[in-house]
Protein backbone atom coordinates (compact mmCIF):
# COMPACT_ATOMS: atom_id res chain seq x y z
CA UNK A 1 0.00 0.00 0.00
CA UNK A 2 1.57 3.49 -1.12
CA UNK A 3 1.58 6.47 1.38
CA UNK A 4 -1.28 8.48 -0.26
CA UNK A 5 -3.48 5.56 0.71
CA UNK A 6 -2.08 5.06 3.85
CA UNK A 7 -2.94 8.59 4.79
CA UNK A 8 -6.63 8.44 3.67
CA UNK A 9 -7.05 5.38 5.90
CA UNK A 10 -5.63 7.30 8.72
CA UNK A 11 -7.48 10.17 7.96
CA UNK A 12 -10.90 7.26 8.00
CA UNK A 13 -9.02 5.92 11.34
CA UNK A 14 -9.41 9.90 12.82
CA UNK A 15 -12.69 10.31 12.41
CA UNK A 16 -14.06 8.14 15.66
CA UNK A 17 -11.61 10.48 17.44
CA UNK A 18 -12.97 13.85 16.42
CA UNK A 19 -16.46 12.06 17.13
CA UNK A 20 -15.50 11.60 20.89
CA UNK A 21 -13.71 15.47 20.91
CA UNK A 22 -17.10 16.64 19.54
CA UNK A 23 -19.46 15.05 21.33
CA UNK A 24 -18.19 14.99 25.52
CA UNK A 25 -18.38 18.64 25.89
CA UNK A 26 -17.10 18.17 29.77
CA UNK A 27 -13.96 17.83 28.43
CA UNK A 28 -12.03 21.43 28.34
CA UNK A 29 -11.86 22.78 24.31
CA UNK A 30 -13.87 19.71 22.99
CA UNK A 31 -14.78 22.14 20.03
CA UNK A 32 -10.45 23.18 19.96
CA UNK A 33 -9.47 19.52 20.17
CA UNK A 34 -11.95 18.52 17.42
CA UNK A 35 -11.46 21.43 15.20
CA UNK A 36 -7.46 19.77 15.05
CA UNK A 37 -8.47 16.67 14.51
CA UNK A 38 -10.64 17.67 11.73
CA UNK A 39 -8.24 19.79 10.23
CA UNK A 40 -5.07 17.65 10.17
CA UNK A 41 -7.44 15.11 8.88
CA UNK A 42 -8.55 17.46 6.19
CA UNK A 43 -4.86 18.45 5.40
CA UNK A 44 -4.34 14.55 4.86
CA UNK A 45 -6.67 15.07 2.05
CA UNK A 46 -4.78 17.59 0.37
CA UNK A 47 -1.09 15.85 1.15
CA UNK A 48 -2.02 12.31 0.00
CA UNK A 49 -3.62 14.08 -3.42
CA UNK A 50 -0.73 16.07 -4.00
CA UNK A 51 1.53 13.10 -3.29
CA UNK A 52 -0.51 10.48 -5.67
CA UNK A 53 -0.22 13.17 -8.41
CA UNK A 54 3.31 14.15 -8.01
CA UNK A 55 4.80 10.70 -7.67
CA UNK A 56 2.20 8.78 -9.83
CA UNK A 57 0.95 6.61 -7.26
CA UNK A 58 -2.50 6.90 -8.25
CA UNK A 59 -4.71 3.96 -7.69
CA UNK A 60 -7.85 2.97 -8.31
CA UNK A 61 -8.31 2.29 -4.44
CA UNK A 62 -7.07 5.47 -3.89
CA UNK A 63 -9.89 7.14 -6.44
CA UNK A 64 -12.72 4.98 -4.60
CA UNK A 65 -10.87 5.63 -0.99
CA UNK A 66 -10.27 9.08 -0.94
CA UNK A 67 -13.32 10.81 -1.57
CA UNK A 68 -14.94 8.15 0.75
CA UNK A 69 -13.01 9.16 3.12
CA UNK A 70 -14.26 13.04 2.68
CA UNK A 71 -17.80 11.57 2.95
CA UNK A 72 -17.31 9.64 6.32
CA UNK A 73 -15.40 13.10 7.83
CA UNK A 74 -17.87 15.65 6.75
CA UNK A 75 -20.95 13.34 7.36
CA UNK A 76 -19.76 12.72 10.74
CA UNK A 77 -19.30 16.53 11.32
CA UNK A 78 -22.47 17.16 10.27
CA UNK A 79 -24.94 14.40 12.26
CA UNK A 80 -22.08 15.39 15.45
CA UNK A 81 -23.57 19.43 14.78
CA UNK A 82 -26.92 18.25 14.23
CA UNK A 83 -26.47 16.50 17.53
CA UNK A 84 -25.16 19.56 19.42
CA UNK A 85 -28.25 21.72 17.60
CA UNK A 86 -25.95 24.29 15.83
CA UNK A 87 -27.24 22.88 12.02
CA UNK A 88 -30.27 22.08 10.90
CA UNK A 89 -31.19 17.91 10.38
CA UNK A 90 -32.20 19.26 6.72
CA UNK A 91 -28.64 19.99 6.00
CA UNK A 92 -27.42 17.08 7.03
CA UNK A 93 -29.54 14.63 5.50
CA UNK A 94 -29.41 15.95 1.68
CA UNK A 95 -25.77 16.10 2.47
CA UNK A 96 -25.56 12.46 3.25
CA UNK A 97 -28.33 11.17 0.93
CA UNK A 98 -25.90 12.86 -1.61
CA UNK A 99 -22.77 11.26 -0.51
CA UNK A 100 -24.79 7.91 -0.60
CA UNK A 101 -26.21 8.37 -4.24
CA UNK A 102 -22.62 9.25 -5.46
CA UNK A 103 -20.84 6.48 -3.37
CA UNK A 104 -23.56 4.43 -4.72
CA UNK A 105 -23.01 5.21 -9.03
CA UNK A 106 -19.36 5.25 -8.16
CA UNK A 107 -19.42 1.23 -6.84
CA UNK A 108 -21.47 0.85 -9.92
CA UNK A 109 -19.83 1.75 -12.56
CA UNK A 110 -16.50 0.45 -10.98
CA UNK A 111 -18.72 -2.81 -11.35
CA UNK A 112 -19.83 -1.97 -14.95
CA UNK A 113 -16.21 -2.30 -16.60
CA UNK A 114 -14.18 -0.91 -14.34
CA UNK A 115 -14.76 2.82 -14.68
CA UNK A 116 -13.62 5.30 -11.53
CA UNK A 117 -15.46 8.09 -11.27
CA UNK A 118 -13.59 11.21 -10.23
CA UNK A 119 -14.81 13.74 -8.38
CA UNK A 120 -15.59 16.78 -10.71
CA UNK A 121 -14.81 20.24 -10.18
CA UNK A 122 -18.44 21.56 -8.48
CA UNK A 123 -17.93 18.27 -5.59
CA UNK A 124 -14.64 19.70 -4.93
CA UNK A 125 -16.34 23.46 -4.34
CA UNK A 126 -19.27 21.40 -2.26
CA UNK A 127 -16.01 19.70 -0.19
CA UNK A 128 -14.12 22.86 0.75
CA UNK A 129 -17.57 24.81 1.34
CA UNK A 130 -18.71 21.91 3.55
CA UNK A 131 -15.19 21.73 5.07
CA UNK A 132 -15.09 25.90 5.62
CA UNK A 133 -18.49 25.88 7.14
CA UNK A 134 -17.33 22.73 9.89
CA UNK A 135 -14.01 24.61 10.36
CA UNK A 136 -15.78 28.04 10.68
CA UNK A 137 -18.67 26.39 13.47
CA UNK A 138 -15.65 24.40 15.53
CA UNK A 139 -13.47 27.61 15.84
CA UNK A 140 -16.48 30.42 16.91
CA UNK A 141 -17.87 27.86 19.44
CA UNK A 142 -14.69 27.05 20.86
CA UNK A 143 -14.16 30.57 21.44
CA UNK A 144 -16.26 30.46 24.40
CA UNK A 145 -13.66 29.10 26.95
CA UNK A 146 -11.56 32.39 26.33
CA UNK A 147 -14.77 34.80 26.82
CA UNK A 148 -16.25 34.93 23.71
CA UNK A 149 -19.94 34.19 23.62
CA UNK A 150 -20.87 31.84 20.34
CA UNK A 151 -24.15 34.08 20.20
CA UNK A 152 -22.55 37.34 20.40
CA UNK A 153 -20.35 36.64 17.21
CA UNK A 154 -23.14 34.31 14.76
CA UNK A 155 -21.04 31.68 15.34
CA UNK A 156 -24.05 29.51 14.33
CA UNK A 157 -25.48 31.99 11.53
CA UNK A 158 -22.01 32.63 9.99
CA UNK A 159 -21.13 28.41 10.09
CA UNK A 160 -24.70 27.73 8.62
CA UNK A 161 -24.31 30.21 5.54
CA UNK A 162 -21.22 28.43 4.06
CA UNK A 163 -23.02 24.87 5.02
CA UNK A 164 -26.33 26.18 3.17
CA UNK A 165 -24.00 26.87 0.28
CA UNK A 166 -22.48 23.10 0.78
CA UNK A 167 -25.84 22.09 0.44
CA UNK A 168 -26.93 23.60 -2.81
CA UNK A 169 -23.52 22.87 -4.34
CA UNK A 170 -24.30 18.82 -3.20
CA UNK A 171 -27.33 18.97 -5.14
CA UNK A 172 -26.56 20.54 -7.98
CA UNK A 173 -23.15 18.12 -7.92
CA UNK A 174 -25.40 15.20 -7.20
CA UNK A 175 -27.37 16.42 -10.55
CA UNK A 176 -24.46 16.64 -12.52
CA UNK A 177 -23.27 13.56 -11.75
CA UNK A 178 -26.12 11.73 -11.99
CA UNK A 179 -26.69 13.35 -15.55
CA UNK A 180 -23.24 12.48 -16.83
CA UNK A 181 -22.98 8.70 -15.31
CA UNK A 182 -26.52 8.39 -16.15
CA UNK A 183 -25.59 5.11 -19.02
CA UNK A 184 -24.97 3.22 -15.61
CA UNK A 185 -28.13 3.82 -14.55
CA UNK A 186 -30.53 0.69 -16.01
CA UNK A 187 -33.95 0.78 -14.04
CA UNK A 188 -34.40 -2.87 -15.44
CA UNK A 189 -32.12 -4.46 -13.94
Amino acid sequence: MNTPNKLTLLRICMVPLFVAFMLIPQMPYHYLWALAVFVLASVTDAVDGHLARKHGLITDFGKFLDPLADKVLVCSALICLVELGHISSVIAVIIVAREFLVTSLRLVASGSGGVVIAAGTLGKLKTVSQMTGIIILLLLNGLEPFGISPSVIYADLIGNVFLWIATVLTVVSGIQYMWSYRSFIDVRK
